[in-house]
Formats: C-alpha cells, sequence, structure tokens
C-alpha cells in the first residue's frame, strides 16, 4: 500500500513531461505526417528582414513544411484579418504579435482557438525547462497567448556622433531644449511599439511629460521602424524610441556608433515580451500549425527566433549570453516594470493611447 500511494504521489508531482500520455510520440507523428500533407503553415510575423529570411528556412530544414511568411505593422495586419474573417476567408494560421494587437484584437475578438491543448512535445510540455517553472500563458484562461521572450528594454537609442551618453543620464534629460527636433517616436497614437513605450513614460512621469516630450520637444512621429532606425542610423534624429533593436545591435557590431540606453536613474528598467504566439481559429492548415506552435516553444525553434530577433527565450536551456548583450538578459531578483503585463496592456494602456491621440490633436 506505501508503495501504490508513493508512486501516486511521484506522478501527482512530477514534471508535465513525465505526466503526459506514453503515446505523445504516436500522436506527434500523425501530426507531423498530416501537416505534410498540408504542405506548409501561414505565420503573421514582425516585419523584421532577418526573421523573415531565418524563420522558414529553419523550419523547412527540420519538417519539410513551407513556412509563409507573412508580416506588416501590427494594427494593419489585425485590420486586414479581420476584414477576410468577416467575409468567411480564413487564410493565417498562427499569429506572432505584441501583447496589444494579441490582447485587444485577436483576444478580445474572439478569433483565437487554446494553444494549451495542440502542445504536445515532453520538452515545451516540462516546466523545468521554462524560467517560470511552467510555460507563460498571459491570458486570464491560461491558455490562448504564450509567451516566449522576456527581455529588459532600452528606454530608447541614440546615435554617439550626435550625442554623449553622459548629456542623459535620465529620461527627464530629454526635455532640455538642446534636444527639440532631435528625437523620433514610433506612432504612440496606434497600437504597437509607440503606444507601449508612451503609455510606459506616461504611467512613471505623468501627463505633464508627455506633453513636453511629445509636443514641447518637436518629435519626428513614424509608423514606420525601418525609417526611424534610418534617421537614428544617419544622425538626422540622434534619438530614437523605436528602433528595431535586432537591427541596431547587428549595425553596433559592424561599427555603427548606436547606443541603447540602460538604467536611467530615473528608469531603472522594465521588461517586454515581444511577440506571443496565438492560433488563429479556423486555421487552414491546423495540423501545420500545431507543428509550428510545438517548434516555436522548443528548444531549436526558440533559439532560431531568439537569435534572429534578438530576444530574450523564457526557456532556461538557451546559452542567450553567448549572442546577447548582457544588459537585454533579466536579472534575478530585479524589479522590473514589466510592460506586457496583461492589465495594464487592455486596461491602462488603452486609455493612455486615447488620451494621447487627443492630447496630439489639440492645437
Amino acid at each position: 500500500m506505501k508503495k501504490i500511494l508513493a508512486l501516486l504521489m511521484f506522478i501527482a508531482f512530477a514534471p508535465s513531461s513525465m505526466a503526459q500520455s506514453p503515446d505523445w510520440q504516436k500522436t506527434w507523428d500523425e501530426t507531423l505526417a498530416a501537416a505534410r500533407k498540408e504542405g506548409k503553415v501561414v505565420v503573421l510575423s514582425p516585419p523584421d528582414t532577418h526573421v523573415r529570411q531565418t524563420l522558414p528556412a529553419a523550419f523547412k530544414a527540420r519538417f519539410g513544411i513551407t513556412l509563409e511568411y507573412l508580416s506588416g505593422r501590427s494594427s494593419e495586419t489585425a485590420a486586414k484579418i479581420r476584414a477576410e474573417r468577416s467575409a468567411g476567408i480564413y487564410s493565417v494560421d498562427v499569429v506572432l504579435a505584441g501583447i496589444q494587437t494579441m490582447s485587444t484584437v485577436y483576444y478580445r475578438e474572439k478569433m483565437l482557438d487554446p494553444v494549451k491543448p495542440v502542445l504536445i512535445l515532453p520538452e515545451v510540455l516540462d516546466g523545468s525547462k521554462w524560467k517560470n517553472g511552467k510555460l507563460w500563458f498571459v491570458d486570464p484562461e491560461q491558455q490562448y497567448v504564450l509567451r516566449l521572450f522576456n527581455s529588459v528594454n532600452e528606454a530608447f537609442t541614440i546615435n554617439t556622433q550626435g550625442v554623449k551618453p553622459e548629456e542623459l543620464r535620465s529620461v527627464r534629460d530629454l526635455l532640455d531644449p538642446k534636444w527639440k527636433g532631435k528625437i523620433s517616436f514610433m506612432d504612440p497614437t496606434v497600437s504597437g511599439t509607440g503606444s507601449n513605450q508612451a503609455a510606459g513614460l506616461y504611467v512613471r512621469f505623468g501627463e505633464d511629460f508627455i506633453k513636453q516630450l511629445l509636443i514641447d520637444q518637436k518629435p519626428m512621429i513614424s509608423r514606420d521602424r525601418r525609417q526611424l532606425t534610418d534617421w537614428l542610423v544617419r544622425g538626422t534624429y540622434p534619438i530614437s524610441f523605436g528602433a528595431e533593436d535586432g537591427e541596431i545591435e547587428r549595425l553596433r557590431r559592424e561599427g555603427f556608433p548606436l547606443l541603447p540606453m540602460y538604467n536611467l536613474s530615473d528608469m531603472p528598467g522594465s521588461v517586454s515580451g515581444g511577440d506571443q504566439v496565438g492560433l488563429l481559429s479556423n486555421a487552414p492548415h491546423p495540423n501545420a500549425a500545431k507543428v509550428f506552435i510545438n517548434w516555436m516553444a522548443s528548444k531549436e525553434g526558440s533559439e532560431t527566433f531568439s537569435r534572429a530577433f534578438k530576444m530574450v527565450s523564457t526557456r532556461n536551456d538557451i546559452d542567450e549570453k553567448s549572442f546577447l548583450p548582457a544588459e537585454v538578459i533579466p536579472k534575478p531578483g530585479m524589479d522590473y516594470f514589466d510592460s506586457y503585463d496583461w492589465e495594464f496592456t487592455v486596461t491602462t494602456k488603452e486609455k493612455v493611447r486615447q488620451r494621447i491621440k487627443e492630447l496630439l490633436r489639440a492645437p
């Protein structure tokens, strides 16, 4: 009797991969075979050149399945998906998107199927492989939106030929009149990077600060991250909120005078989750979608994306220090502000975004 009880206790508290059905391999093989018959998976992902080149090639090499990569600005692609679905068209299987679009569009408008039930691989389900001790689902039901990345954010990035690091010891230093007309900002009035950054600043420093930064300092506002990056590199606007992190890091390695600013005196640090994973309902290639999601959550897939997009994985078996700067890797025990917090996103952030729209429209 004692042996039976001990065995039951072992099973109850065993890692999820051990508690998983022993038939996982059969399920996986059948899913993979069906996915190969479907021939492809259609993924909506960020407009990053390196990710666009890397992800499809790696997935095709691993499984022999074509990954059709669609990209674009989050609000525009979400509007396209919404319009298609209204017309009964279902062309995309999986979406990789930031928290704003994922929570306020795909989740809120019930475009998603649960991700949790389609996870099959033991290395994905094993809690010991994750820094949080389990898979990180951010939605209230803990099954629709899977967070695979968690990186420390820079406050902004500078071109050191136009701005010296010692001139900007704090975020409030940006209000110095000498920086008027020298700042660029991702559009804070639409869902995405710009509204995320602006909301974080609004919560920390208040509305008066936002007015001074986004109105009095005459920043150049754009919805194109490539344009923001180009302005920064050329020195046209040597202070940038929203330039492409991955591209900045690659250019830095090539010797360009670019410097992300971390740990400022009044802004010690925040984290974000990059692009999170969602399974669109009525996926046209359901089995290929399952394979892709399992692969993205596996060590191989997560590391492939992490290296391409320069994001820190939430898995604990990837050596990020070998390819990422130490500043972007969260340090244990630090109390970071999580800009991808669900409640902050669906309540505070959206209210702030609307308020900023009002401010920028004011005469």
